[in-house]
C-alpha cells in the first residue's frame, strides 16, 4: 500500500469546498484521502459485490438445498454488510465535507458494527462446527454476537454523540487523544482474542478447534492485522505521523479485503462441499436409473 496518498502531518483536515461538480469530483478523488486510497477501497468493494451478484443464483440454489439456517443467515448478513461497506467506500468524501460529518459518523458506525458482527459470528460458527444447522445453534450464535456488537455500538455512540469524540474522522490532531486510546483498547481486545485462538492451536485444546487449514490461516491474518493496527494506534496516540499513515493503511486493507477473506474462509468451502454432494447425488440417481449399465457389458 505504498501508493496511499495520506499526509503525515495533518491527516484528513482537508475540506471539500463548494463549487462545480467537476472540481468537487476532482477534490474528492485526489485530495480528500488521495487517489490510491479511494481507488483501492471503491474498486475492491465494488468487485466483491459484483462477484456476489454473479454467484447469487447458484449460491441460492446451494443454500436452499443444504438447508443450513446458519449458512443462509450468514450469507444474508454478508450481502447486507457488503452493500454497507460499498456505500462507506463510495461516500468517503462525506468525511471531508462540511455538514456531512453526522451522516458519515452514522454510516461508519453501522458499517463497522456490521463487519464486527461478521467477525464475532464467524468465530462462533466455526467454533461450534461450521455445518451446524439447527435453529437453536443459530439463535445462540446470533444472541451472543448481537450482545457483543450491541455493547460495542452503545459505547461508540456514547463517545460519538455524547462526548463528541470523532471516532471515524481520521486525523492525527492531538486534541482528541482519547479517540486513539479507545481504538487501542478495541484493537487490544481483538488481538487478544485471535492470539488466544492461535495459542489453542498449539496447546492440548486444539482438538476443540476446527481442523481446517483455512480457519487457521484466517486467524493468523486477523491476528497480524489487528496487532499492526494496535501498534499504529499506539504510535498515533503518541503523536507519530507514521502511525497515522500505518493506521490508515490497515483500515484500507480491512475494508477492501476482509469480506472476500471471510467468504473464502467460510462460505466457499460450504459451496464446494455442496457441489460435491450434489454431484454424488446426481451420480447415484443416474446409476439407479441404469445409465451406467452399458459400461459393464
Amino acid at each position: 500500500m505504498r501508493g496511499l496518498s495520506i499526509p503525515l502531518s495533518h491527516g484528513t483536515n482537508f475540506t471539500l469546498g463548494e463549487g462545480d461538480s467537476g472540481p468537487k469530483f476532482y477534490n474528492w478523488l485526489f485530495e480528500c484521502h488521495g487517489f490510491w486510497h479511494n481507488v483501492a477501497l471503491i474498486v475492491a468493494s465494488f468487485m466483491f459485490v459484483v462477484y456476489l451478484a454473479l454467484q447469487a443464483k447458484q449460491s441460492y440454489l446451494k443454500l436452499s438445498h443444504g438447508r443450513s439456517y446458519i449458512m443462509i443467515s450468514y450469507y444474508a448478513c454478508l450481502w447486507l454488510v457488503s452493500l454497507l461497506n460499498l456505500a462507506w467506500c463510495c461516500f468517503q468524501a462525506w468525511e471531508c465535507t462540511p455538514g456531512k460529518e453526522q451522516a458519515w459518523n452514522v454510516l461508519s458506525l453501522f458499517t463497522a458494527s456490521g463487519m464486527l458482527f461478521l467477525e464475532v459470528s464467524l468465530l462462533a460458527f466455526l467454533l461450534q462446527g461450521n455445518h451446524a444447522s439447527g435453529l437453536q445453534a443459530l439463535t445462540q450464535t446470533f444472541v451472543v454476537s448481537g450482545l457483543i456488537v450491541g455493547l460495542d455500538i452503545l459505547l461508540k455512540a456514547i463517545y460519538l454523540f455524547g462526548f463528541g469524540v470523532p471516532l471515524f474522522i481520521d486525523t492525527n490532531d492531538h486534541s482528541h487523544q482519547m479517540k486513539w486510546y479507545l481504538w487501542v483498547v478495541h484493537r487490544l481486545v481483538l488481538t487478544a482474542v485471535y492470539g488466544f485462538i492461535l495459542y489453542m492451536y498449539n496447546s492440548k485444546w486444539r482438538e476443540r478447534l476446527p481442523a481446517r487449514p483455512a480457519f487457521y490461516k484466517y486467524t493468523v491474518i486477523m491476528f497480524s492485522l489487528n496487532a499492526l493496527a494496535l501498534f499504529a494506534c499506539g504510535l498515533t496516540g503518541n503523536g507519530a505521523g507514521f502511525g497515522f499513515w500505518l493506521y490508515s493503511a490497515t483500515i484500507v486493507c480491512y475494508h477492501a479485503f476482509y469480506l472476500p477473506l471471510i467468504h473464502t474462509t467460510f462460505l466457499a468451502d460450504f459451496f464446494q462441499e455442496e457441489d460435491l454432494r450434489l454431484d454424488n447425488a446426481y451420480y447415484s440417481e443416474m446409476k439407479d436409473a441404469g445409465f451406467f449399465d452399458a459400461d459393464w457389458d
